[in-house]
């Protein structure tokens, strides 16, 4: 199966996109599926799956852990002999490549609150001003 309208219509495509939404990026709630990261899926015929996906940024701390996940999710679907990931950086993902579902999740709608992404923690840098200055 080589063509894309195959690809599109291949029996196991739905369950790889379903396993696939079981993976999340860590540092944003949405599944890399709805973020826009998975570019293409390749399914051959003797159930090889071949993926080419991003990151939301070069510098992703966990860049090596998200595609160990989608390959892991891949393999466990029945029908799937081996799964390869490749990480492209080509095109360069932005936030439009999002389904309209995450930027609602995520308020991109022109609302976007970066407040929701900063880092959750109780330490202020800096100096409080005091009476005595």
């Amino acid at each position: 199966m080589s063509s894309d309208k195959a690809q599109e219509e291949h029996p196991l495509r739905e369950a790889i996109i379903e396993a696939i939404r079981t993976v999340r990026d860590p540092e944003i709630p949405v599944n890399i599926w709805e973020l826009g990261l998975i570019y293409e899926i390749r399914i051959d015929d003797g159930g090889n799956v071949h993926i080419d996906m991003t990151l939301t940024t070069p510098n992703c701390p966990v860049a090596e852990l998200i595609p160990q996940q989608v390959e892991q999710a891949v393999a466990s679907v029945d029908g799937v002999a081996h799964v390869s990931v490749d990480i492209v950086w080509e095109p360069e993902w932005t936030p439009d490549m999002m389904s309209e579902a995450a930027k609602l999740d995520l308020d991109f709608t022109g609302k976007f609150d970066p407040k929701k992404f900063a880092p959750k923690t109780n330490l202020t840098i800096g100096r409080k001003s005091t009476d005595a200055d």
